[in-house]
Formats: structure tokens, sequence, C-alpha cells
């Protein structure tokens, strides 16, 4: 009976060794296989993720899609001169530039509150029909800059410009701007030139 249960016991041990070595083995495996896969040139690549200082510095502009017969039609990056004509401000004249436009922060003082300007694209983006109503992928844009004279509040010289701010037509903004604050061109000049094709202007 002693050499039985020796023989029995002989191999429970020799049993658990080779459990135990095939549980080693397979923990191996395990381990080499993630490494592999870790360093694998072929393994797909996580998605990029932007920073918040980059992610704003990204806008994307909505794909323009009107109804043919809406109200008012847009033209490329331009407005319908029949709906958004432009208009200026008479409380600035060529005569008081260096005492109104010329000075820094004057168009804070007449700019319109948000609240207005967003009720007028509600409206404006019905009138031209863009299929894309989202409010966020418009700039309620004075078609003559509040810094070139233009009138604040007249829904002539608003428009919901496709796009967010800023856009290509701040710098030539800018540009007529600086031109008639420094008396290269006159103020009519600018006004009339932004109004008709705001890309050409001040050049």
């Amino acid at each position: 009976m002693a050499k039985a249960k020796s023989k029995t016991q002989g191999k429970t041990t020799s049993n658990k060794k080779i459990i135990a070595i095939g549980l080693a083995v397979l923990l191996l495996l395990l381990v080499g296989y993630k490494i592999v896969k870790s360093t694998n040139p072929l393994a797909p690549l996580p998605a990029p993720t932007l920073t918040p200082s980059l992610a704003a510095q990204v806008t994307v502009s909505p794909i323009i899609s009107s109804n043919p017969n809406a109200q008012c039609h847009i033209n490329g990056v331009l407005p319908d001169p029949a709906c958004t004509p432009g208009s200026s401000n008479p409380n600035v004249t060529q005569a008081n530039i260096q005492q109104t436009i010329c000075v820094s922060g004057f168009t804070q003082t007449i700019r319109p509150p948000v609240s207005f300007t967003n009720n007028l694209k509600v409206q404006q983006i019905a009138q031209y029909g863009y299929a894309d109503i989202n409010l966020h992928d418009y700039e309620e844009d004075h078609l003559i800059s509040l810094e070139l004279g233009g009138a604040p509040a007249d829904p002539k010289n608003l428009w919901p410009e496709p796009g967010g701010s800023p856009n290509p037509k701040d710098h030539i903004e800018n540009l007529c701007h600086k031109k008639v604050c420094d008396g290269e061109i006159t103020l009519a000049t600018a006004q009339h030139e932004i109004a008709t094709n705001w890309q050409n202007a001040c050049q």
C-alpha cells in the first residue's frame, strides 16, 4: 500500500509541475503577443487628437446650397447686391474719420448687440434659402465694415456670410481701413469698392 501511495503522490506532483509549466508558457506567450502588438509598425495608429488651442483654430465652412426660388441669391463669396447692397453710417464722413473710425475702439461703441444680429441672421438665412440653417455656420457680417463707416444696424448692410470668423474678408477690411486712415484712398472709394466686390477692394 505504501508503494501505491508513493506512486500516486508522484503522479500528482508530476501533473502539478506540467500544469505549472503550461501556465507559465501561456503567460509568456500572452506577454510576448502584447509586446509584439505594441511595437508592430503595421498596427493601426490611434486617431490624433487636437489640443484645445489648435482645435480653436480649425474652422469648417458649410457647403453652400441654396434654394433657387429663394428671395436672395449668394454669388460665390459675395452677397446678393439686390438684398445686401451695403449702406454707410451718416455719422462717419471723410471730414471726421480721424475722430471716428481711425480712433482705436470706435467700432465697439456702435456695434449692434448679438441679440439683434442673431435674430436678423435667422431671417436672412431664410431669405437666402440656405439648406444649412445652423447659425454657427455663418457670420452676420457687415458688407461695409464698421471700421469703414458701414451702417451698424441696417439690414441692407448685414448678411449671413458662410463660414466662421476671422475670414479672408477681414484682411481686406483691415487693408482698406489703413489706406483710408493714411490718406491713400478716400472713404467713399473704399466703401464703394468693398460693397461692389470686397475681393478686389483697395488693391
